[in-house]
């Protein structure tokens, strides 16, 4: 109870950010949220539970960050962080259901329902003894420190802002809120060293300008092309996750090319080359980058509409291409076709994304989509309703209409499907029946079971389907 005591004369004494009496060097600006345009109602309710549960406990809280940044721009936040000066093992004991994780950083998931609140301690500065690597990478951070270390230890000014609900305040410690009024993503300290600390800052750099449309000061921008190579030193998982971040920004094309601007692509992220500097003849290039473009503005519109969106959807338009490439080649020097697509994935996955820690279910997705797109050529007998019923039918169909879009495939086969889905039993019959003379669509005969074992240790009916489909097909 004296610790409580204690904590609320606090933050009601002279110079405290809250109050009115001299301001020390480190003191915020204050601003009431209403004179920032923040709107209370895009708050969650989560975030209000929880900075309430910390600052009820007697500790300082806020939310922080990013949601800051997008409520003060009209937008509503895609999650909630709250920064608070109780440790995370007392931030553990005041929430229900609440969990410790992390080992670079220590933080707290704190969850109510669905909604998952990232509550993270206040910072120190950075310390002597604090671990890096060769390169300046910073290695374990769970010195705790104050609010003003904590704003200074955050990478751009507009992401520096700390938002009470309780009193609808900001408090502003590196005119964050001036940059976010010019539209201007400036770093924090000296831009060089930050980024040798954590070299995915030059990613955030790149995504946020995409994502807010803002400029990126001179001085931060600067070093950037230099140090680039230092993205090979982060671990691929948060490469990975950076990458999805940025592709799920809503200006995911303008992110690409970004990365590009800033000599971030070469050495770094092959995907990106992969994607923006396609192989092949001037018509497939432009075939393409046209596949790419209209995949990634279809994210970029389910992004901005608040629909939910398949990472393996999204990396399999991505890489399509190299797929696409790689499967002609080997088609052309006699493979035969469904052979050959099961190579030209192995070859993609195995040599495109080395470099980022894609989780094994994703590129399941991605291989399943590909794989599935033979088997829409085939049109007869009971391969349509097996593969109507196929777990990735929906993913498989609308990476075919995207394949029609871009003028890789035939405009009537997808019209077919389409009309096949929304049929009866009786009209899908007739449909099958309306293609079953054309070229290439001849019923497979079916053969006599198998009784026990292959001679070559296979057993009956292994395959792609089972339906003998694309034996005869020819990539497009």
């Amino acid at each position: 109870m004296i610790k409580k005591l204690l904590r609320s004369l606090a933050r009601l004494a002279p110079g405290h950010a809250h109050g009115h009496g001299k301001a020390r060097a480190h003191d915020p600006q204050v601003y009431k949220a209403s004179r920032v345009e923040i709107d209370r109602a895009l708050v969650s309710s989560a975030a209000n539970r929880t900075v309430e549960g910390l600052q009820k406990a007697g500790y300082r809280a806020f939310i922080v960050g990013g949601a800051v940044r997008d409520l003060m721009l009209g937008m509503r936040p895609k999650d909630f962080d709250v920064a608070t000066d109780a440790t995370p093992e007392q931030v553990q004991r005041i929430f229900r259901r609440a969990r410790i994780i992390g080992r670079r950083f220590k933080i707290v998931h704190v969850m109510f329902g669905s909604e998952t609140i990232e509550v993270s301690t206040f910072r120190a500065l950075s310390a002597d003894n604090q671990e890096t690597d060769a390169h300046g990478r910073v290695l374990n951070d769970n010195t705790f420190g104050e609010q003003h270390e904590d704003a200074t230890r955050r990478d751009f000014t507009i992401n520096a802002l700390y938002y009470d609900p309780l009193s609808d305040s900001v408090l502003d410690y590196h005119h964050g809120v001036e940059d976010l009024k010019a539209r201007l993503i400036r770093m924090i300290g000296d831009p060089a060293q930050r980024y040798r600390e954590d070299p995915v800052r030059m990613l955030r750099v790149v995504r946020f300008a995409a994502k807010l449309g803002f400029r990126i000061d001179g001085a931060t921008k600067a070093p950037i092309a230099q140090l680039a190579k230092l993205i090979t030193n982060v671990p691929d998982a948060r490469l990975f996750d950076e990458m999805v971040k940025l592709l799920q920004s809503g200006q995911a094309l303008k992110g690409l090319q970004g990365l590009r601007e800033h000599g971030l692509h070469h050495g770094c992220l092959p995907l990106v080359d992969a994607v923006l500097e396609p192989q092949g003849s001037t018509e497939e290039k432009a075939s393409a980058l046209r596949f790419v473009e209209l995949a990634l503005a279809s994210t970029d519109a389910r992004v901005r509409a608040g629909k939910p969106l398949s990472v393996g959807f999204l990396f399999a338009t991505m890489l399509w291409h190299l797929v696409r490439h790689t499967w002609h080649a080997q088609v052309a020097k006699g493979e035969k076709p469904i052979v050959a697509l099961q190579r030209a994935i192995d070859d993609v996955v195995d040599h495109q994304l080395s470099d980022l820690a894609i989780q094994k279910r994703i590129v399941a997705d991605m291989r399943e989509i590909w794989l599935l797109q033979p088997r829409f050529e085939k049109r007869v007998g009971a391969s349509p309703f097996r593969l109507l019923d196929h777990l990735r039918y929906r993913a498989g169909y609308d990476f075919l209409l995207l394949r029609i879009e871009a003028e890789q495939a035939d405009a009537e086969l997808g019209q077919w499907w389409t009309d096949f889905a929304a049929a009866e039993h009786e009209e899908r019959l007739a449909l099958i029946k309306s293609v079953a003379k054309q070229p290439g669509q001849a019923a497979t005969k079916k053969r006599r079971r198998r009784r026990g074992p292959r001679k070559d240790g296979g057993q009956e009916g292994e395959g792609h389907g089972g339906d003998g489909s694309g034996s005869d097909f020819e990539p497009q």
